[in-house]
């Protein structure tokens, strides 16, 4: 049996790639590993909030992508492989929450939109990581509601179950290869995940962030905090009553 490692404690020359490491999650996440003296490259479609995050954080490397673009995608990794080809750690973080109803004229529209970003560019980006001989680790950010779905995003809580299921297949899968796969699962954040304000009221990215560092070094591969510890671990009774619990809080 492969002994379980943590890439934090092995590997002092980590170089990190975070989509969507400009904001929220993701830009927490560049804190904290700036602050373990690794190299991190981010990639974001907002040229001006990359820009910003520069600023700040001068060692930060920075690229411009829409990952929604398959070809983007690809030139993406080209450009990677060109200027950083010792790249070793691929977090697959960026994603995007709509809120709506199947009811709305543009729900198929804004669906695809979730499922290109949340499925199509996780999958593509793994498989094309998979080609650099220097991955050692993935990391791939869930949900909470991968596990108990919100019916007003009821796309996005699709895609995250799709994703808590892809990366129990992919750690089986590459266990040959000696690849580390983790599972990130958030809860509801302070952030502006699917708007300015809807998640006022949720824990600081902060605090989710130092927690699972504290996990990241105990070696687990799934990584919780508050509700997604509480939903990963219920049975199916509680997973029922907590579906009823979020979308019928009256």
């Amino acid at each position: 049996k492969r002994q379980k490692k943590s890439f934090l404690v092995f590997n002092s020359n980590n170089k990190i790639w975070i989509t969507g490491g400009a904001s929220g999650i993701g830009l927490g996440l560049t804190e904290r590993f700036i602050k373990e003296k690794y190299t991190v490259i981010i990639c974001g479609r907002r040229e001006k909030v990359l820009n910003e995050v520069s600023e700040r954080f001068p060692e930060v490397i920075i690229k411009k992508c829409d990952l929604s673009s398959e070809s983007e995608r690809e030139e993406l990794f080209q450009w990677i492989q060109g200027n950083h080809s010792d790249l070793n750690v691929l977090i697959n973080n960026a994603g995007i929450q709509q809120w709506m109803s199947v009811t709305d004229d543009d729900f198929f529209s804004r669906a695809k939109e979730e499922i290109a970003i949340n499925i199509e560019a996780p999958i593509h980006l793994t498989s094309l990581f998979l080609k650099s001989k220097s991955l050692d680790t993935v990391i791939n950010v869930s949900s909470g509601l991968a596990f108990v779905p919100l019916i007003k995003t009821p796309v996005y809580s699709s895609t995250k179950f799709f994703i808590h299921s892809f990366t129990l297949s992919l750690r089986e899968l590459l266990k040959s290869k000696n690849i580390e796969v983790i599972e990130m699962i958030p809860p509801a954040l302070n952030t502006d995940l699917g708007g300015k304000g809807i998640h006022d009221f949720a824990p600081p990215v902060s605090d989710f962030i130092e927690s699972i560092f504290e996990q990241l070094k105990q070696g687990k591969t799934e990584l919780t905090f508050g509700f997604s510890e509480s939903v990963s671990k219920a049975g199916q009774e509680e997973l029922k009553a907590a579906f009823k619990k979020l979308n019928n809080p009256l």
